[in-house]
């Protein structure tokens, strides 16, 4: 079996963190492109349990604009996404790829080093301008740990 390649750094929703760690971010509503590389691993953020994939997915149950139902679990599951995006293709997905996934994006800055309470700002510049969408949203990534 071959190691499989990154992401490309300019492919859509794609967050290259400061370390070079290479994370897309997707809305689960649009369909994937057909063109586009599958992840090896991907995490679905919603309230209620994602169909089916053909790659191996955890499930954090996190309803559309709120908090994860389980912290300890969702910080676990992103800290192994964090680590296992030194080596594989990491996907970070919910319904509409900007609330949920921006914050679990940050989460993953903080992960990398960045300061929890500059996260949030640093996955608008890279990632998506309108990410991380509510003040808790944001209050959870100053209060996460790296």
């Amino acid at each position: 079996m071959t190691e499989p390649q990154p992401w490309n750094p300019d492919g859509a929703g794609v967050l290259r963190l400061p370390s070079g760690r290479l994370v897309r971010g997707r809305a689960l509503r649009r369909p994937l492109d057909p063109a586009a590389p599958v992840p090896s691993y991907a995490v679905h953020l919603l309230g209620r349990r994602p169909p089916e994939v053909p790659w191996e997915s955890s499930w954090i149950r996190w309803p559309d604009f709120r908090l994860p139902a389980d912290r300890a679990l969702a910080r676990e599951t992103l800290a192994g996404a964090w680590r296992r995006s030194a080596a594989e293709r990491v996907e970070i997905a919910c319904g509409g790829g900007r609330g949920r996934t921006g914050t679990a994006l940050a989460c993953l800055a903080v992960l990398d080093g960045v300061p929890a309470d500059e996260a949030v700002d640093y996955v608008r510049r890279n990632y998506d301008r309108r990410a991380v969408e509510t003040p808790w949203q944001r209050g959870y990534v100053r209060g996460f740990t790296g």
